[in-house]
């Protein structure tokens, strides 16, 4: 039996990154997604602050933590899985065609500790897999477009679709990171936005467009559809693809695309020490 999940979200401002708390309200089994690890790009500190909200709601909350959900290997901030692995022993899942982000970005750091196989995490999960969570389940969209990995959760009434889709008046995802494709994200999306029109959607980000000025990461199918100002009802594949691919073509990089990859695909945890005990985050010279 599904029912309607109890979902909490964690705002980072930092990163403009939304994690979740989701719970099933029978039996409080409970997971985490997308959880940020604190990096400050000045002096390459870590810090697990946001991180420990989660636990800290988990705690009070009661809930009974069994799963870390990854909606795809982040560019724009370090993830917190692997700490709260350490600290919970939940297993973190990621969409199986993460091995092909792992062969791309471990060869351009020259990351030879990390193997290409998704052995840093505990699950791989692909379209049409099913976890359960207490009396509900977490239904497996494969949705790629964004990056070949992107995954959407689906649970009960709340689909969790990481980068894929923002707020409507914001839009969708940036397709020019290797493997990327604006056909993909179109058809990726059209299978979110094929959903019941009640469904509610959660984005992973929240850049905040210059029409609106408080933070918003709560949306729904019939609104995506309706007002969505990249992909609502009738537009056509090609005229997406060539406005995202035009679009794309005058962004920046994320801030912190380098060191958040090199992490993110080590499922969270940093590379391993030097002989002398030092831990380093390359920046790969002209490589992005």
């Amino acid at each position: 039996m599904s029912t309607q999940p109890h979902v909490e979200a964690f705002f980072d401002p930092a990163t403009f990154t939304v994690s979740y708390v989701v719970h099933d309200p029978a039996t409080l089994h409970a997971a985490i997604i997308d959880p940020v690890l604190d990096f400050t790009p000045r002096n390459a500190r870590t810090s697990t602050v946001s991180a420990d909200r989660l636990l800290a709601y988990v705690s009070e909350q009661g809930l009974s933590l069994q799963w870390l959900l990854e909606t795809h290997a982040h560019a724009d901030h370090l993830s917190a899985a692997h700490y709260l692995r350490g600290k919970t022993g939940a297993p973190i899942v990621i969409g199986a065609q993460i091995v092909q982000v792992q062969s791309t970005f471990a060869a351009l750091f020259e990351a030879d500790d990390v193997r290409a196989d998704g052995s840093q995490f505990d699950r791989l999960v692909s379209e049409g897999d099913v976890l359960p969570l207490g009396d509900s389940a977490i239904h497996v969209l494969h949705t790629p477009g964004h990056t070949p990995a992107c995954v959407t959760y689906l649970i009960g009434d709340a689909a969790f679709v990481g980068d894929t889709l923002f707020m409507p008046d914001y839009g969708t995802a940036r397709t020019d990171f290797p493997g990327g494709s604006a056909a993909d994200l179109y058809r990726s999306i059209r299978t979110i936005l094929a959903l019941p029109e009640a469904t509610r959607i959660f984005v992973g980000h929240d850049y905040l467009p210059e029409s609106r000025q408080d933070f918003r990461w709560e949306t729904t199918v019939a609104e995506q559809n309706a007002d969505n100002v990249h992909i609502h009802d009738g537009v056509a594949e090609d005229d997406f693809v060539t406005l995202r691919q035009t679009r794309d073509a005058a962004l920046e990089a994320p801030l912190l695309i380098l060191p958040s990859l090199q992490v993110n695909i080590r499922a969270g945890a940093l590379p391993p020490a030097t002989a002398a005990g030092h831990v380093y985050l390359r920046l790969p010279v002209g490589a992005i």
